[in-house]
């Protein structure tokens, strides 16, 4: 079964339509620049909200380590996404203060690229065009990774069977494409998730 993560929510009413929908995954960012961005207190309020059986993962770009696993340990998330330039030193860094699973995101532009996501010792991994662009990246360089990952970059209700046919991700991962003006729409957010759920059926 393909995963499904909503990412970058940040309202009540956001929770409550995914509360309904039953992705596997939210996404709550913590990226100060983001228009997505929420602070660990409104985090907490969301997660109180949140259905237990869906994982809360925070969104981080070069935070520290400690203040990622106080996130993490404290229960506001269940895992923690790095999508900026954390290395293999800051996971191992992030590993000696928290046994929460971890996800690394990888821009993926070339083989290299490639490889030093197949080599990471993240729990996961997520193949992403930029720092959330919202932009489709070029599928088939990826057409040969052997390990189970989180594809993003542009998915949206009208493409996302396509990707689930041409790659079989372990999970997908959507943000701008299930929003209406800046906002997410929860009407795009059913859409997303029914067409994932109608190419598992397929």
């Amino acid at each position: 079964m393909t995963r499904i993560k909503l990412c970058g929510l940040s309202r009540p009413c956001d929770i409550a339509a995914a509360n309904t929908l039953r992705p596997e995954y939210i996404g709550l960012v913590f990226a100060p620049k983001s228009k997505r961005h929420v602070t660990p207190e409104q985090a907490a309020a969301l997660k109180r909200q949140l259905s237990p059986e869906i994982m809360a993962v925070g969104v981080f770009v070069n935070e520290t380590p400690q203040t990622v696993a106080g996130l993490l340990n404290s229960g506001i998330i269940d895992a923690a996404q790095l999508h900026g330039g954390e290395d293999e030193a800051y996971i191992s860094s992030l590993r000696r203060l928290t046994a929460k699973p971890l996800i690394k995101a990888f821009r993926i532009q070339t083989e290299g690229n490639i490889a030093a996501a197949a080599a990471s010792s993240a729990d996961y991994i997520l193949l992403d065009s930029g720092a959330g662009s919202g932009e489709v990246f070029d599928w088939q360089l990826i057409r040969n990774v052997k390990r189970p990952y989180f594809l993003a970059g542009g998915l949206d209700p009208a493409n996302v069977a396509a990707a689930l046919r041409a790659l079989h991700p372990f999970a997908v991962d959507v943000s701008s494409g299930i929003e209406t003006d800046g906002a997410k729409d929860k009407t795009k957010m059913a859409a997303f998730v029914a067409a994932v759920r109608k190419e598992e059926r397929a």
